[in-house]
């Protein structure tokens, strides 16, 4: 029963000196937006919390986070994308690091996060 008990305490004990993994929350979204029909590509600035509107896109940030200061930089976001006609086209987390697995790909727009300010 004691063995026990010490495996236990010694679990906890290691348990609290992993790190938390926080995020630090930010206030602006930097995304790019490719106009494909025009060939051209513009950075914008999304506020977190206010729908921003783009040439036929309406954005909106509903979280802009950044990984622990101490650890290796990434950004994610969770943004909901709707377009002109079309209604809700994507509402989901993008990661800056992995811009291949989540990215917005529309037959006319791309949107893909370069960083949290």
């Amino acid at each position: 029963m004691k063995k026990c008990i010490r495996f236990l305490w010694g679990c906890a004990l290691c348990l609290a000196m992993m790190p938390a993994g926080a995020y630090v929350d930010r206030g602006t979204a930097v995304v790019r937006v490719m106009d494909k029909a025009a060939g051209k590509v513009q950075t914008v600035r999304l506020p977190v919390g206010r729908r921003v509107t783009f040439e036929k896109l309406n954005m909106r940030v509903r979280s802009c986070k950044q990984t622990d200061p101490f650890q290796a930089e990434n950004f994610y976001m969770f943004v909901e994308i709707s377009k002109v006609g079309d209604g809700l086209i994507f509402s989901n987390w993008m990661d800056r690091n992995e811009p291949g697995d989540n990215p917005l790909q529309d037959a006319d727009y791309d949107v893909w996060l370069v960083t949290c300010e």
